[in-house]
């Protein structure tokens, strides 16, 4: 078997023929064409048999037996007729605008879903920002146009995601059937939101059903204008660590206003007791809740006013649920504690959007999943300095995208 044959089973690539090889300092250099003679434009596919110029390219291919591999041919330029201008001709190892054949590219993006750049770079031996190119092409590849991405919406979870120090913020919008990510902008506010809905359309906003989110003045207004039929519905996480957070403040103050040095101590001390789940309390810790009724009304009137409140959002019944909420609310209003009559009139003005998550139990669980794992990928790279390269890191792990560290086949044997 000849040695050109061996390389071309090797590299696996199909519509290719090998022409010649030799080897370099940095590796070995294969000669290859592609197996048709007429040349294609790499933008609109179409066959164009006028030649502007050749030009000598290489592209980085897989590594064999520890070696660089490079892919070296004459390309020709072209004069595309349906295009009206001169084009690269289209080869079947690579995309027009990359050094790296396809294979590479998709080995590296595999490599980028589970490790940081700087290991992919030094483990492909490749520079540091070609990564990130690299992604950048994957995911276009991968994720094809916006328009079909959006196709079928009919449940989305918003949110925003901090980084860079929390001075920066990006947008998620992810689907909740396909549990993927499907649109991201840079910044928190309505525009940004907008930006998304404009990139829906007024058809497809007017298929959506729900969309869950924070209590966000601007994600509310900008879900109201653009996608009226929507109902929001109204992260439960969200209301109810407001109810917390005013059981917390509560318990401070009551330190601030203690008599003693011990009483602080103590007060101090609690805030484990009155956060956590009942059930999840040991012996001491119910005796630790039972000593603040005789000791400390107020503190023991807001963790009362807590547990009855997450009582309320475990139930099923909508019409049992705004009964049991406006209850609530009078309840708060009249307790005396300012911080929980604080909440009581934020949650009277959210209280549709609350009711809703009792009736379709919908939360922002999965969309606060997803920005966990992208606050591990920034983590993983060290913080970025660029929203886009965040955003292509983002749709490479959760965007759908699947590669594999095999791109390039079974062998083909002559």
């Amino acid at each position: 078997m000849r040695a050109t044959t061996v390389l071309r089973i090797i590299l696996a690539i199909q519509h290719l023929f090998v022409t010649g090889f030799y080897f370099q300092e940095e590796g070995i250099v294969v000669e290859v064409r592609p197996d048709t003679r007429v040349a294609r434009c790499s933008t609109c596919g179409g066959r164009c048999r006028r030649v502007h110029d050749r030009r000598k390219r290489r592209w980085r291919h897989l590594d064999v037996a520890g070696m660089k591999v490079f892919l070296e041919y004459t390309i020709r330029r072209v004069f595309c007729w349906h295009c009206s201008a001169v084009k690269t001709e289209a080869v079947p190892w690579a995309s027009s605008d990359s050094g790296f054949t396809s294979a590479f590219e998709e080995r590296c993006a595999f490599f980028a879903q589970h490790a940081n750049k700087t290991f992919v770079s030094e483990t492909l031996r490749i520079a540091w920002r070609s990564v990130g190119q690299i992604v950048g092409r994957v995911v276009a590849k991968k994720l094809g146009p916006l328009s079909t991405r959006l196709d079928g919406l009919r449940h989305i979870g918003i949110d925003e995601l901090s980084y860079r120090r929390h001075h920066e913020y990006i947008t998620t919008v992810v689907d909740h059937e396909r549990g993927v990510v499907v649109w991201m902008g840079k910044g928190k506010s309505a525009e940004t939101l907008k930006a998304f809905f404009k990139a829906l359309g007024p058809e497809r906003a007017a298929k959506l059903e729900s969309a869950t989110i924070d209590m966000s003045g601007a994600f509310i207004s900008a879900v109201e204008e653009c996608a009226p039929n929507a109902q929001i519905v109204f992260d439960r996480f969200h209301v109810q660590r407001l109810v917390q957070e005013a059981l917390d403040q509560t318990r401070r103050d009551e330190v601030n206003d203690a008599a003693t040095k011990d009483e602080r101590v103590a007060l101090k001390g609690t805030k484990y007791q009155l956060q956590a789940n009942p059930w999840n309390l040991s012996d001491a810790d119910h005796q630790t809740i039972e000593q603040l009724r005789e000791t400390n009304s107020p503190l023991y009137t807001a963790y009362l006013l807590k547990e009855v409140f997450v009582g309320i959002m475990d139930r099923r019944q909508v019409n049992v649920c705004e009964r049991l909420l406006v209850k609530w609310i009078g309840e708060a209003r009249e307790s005396g504690l300012r911080h929980f009559a604080r909440t009581a009139n934020t949650i009277e003005r959210h209280l549709d959007g609350i009711l809703e998550y009792v009736r379709t139990r919908f939360t922002n669980a999965r969309t606060e999943g997803l920005n966990g794992k992208i606050r591990t990928i920034t983590k993983r790279s060290f913080g970025f300095h660029s929203a886009y390269s965040l955003m292509a890191m983002v749709y490479l792990c959760c965007g759908g995208v699947y590669v594999t560290p095999a791109f390039a086949g079974p062998l083909r044997h002559p």
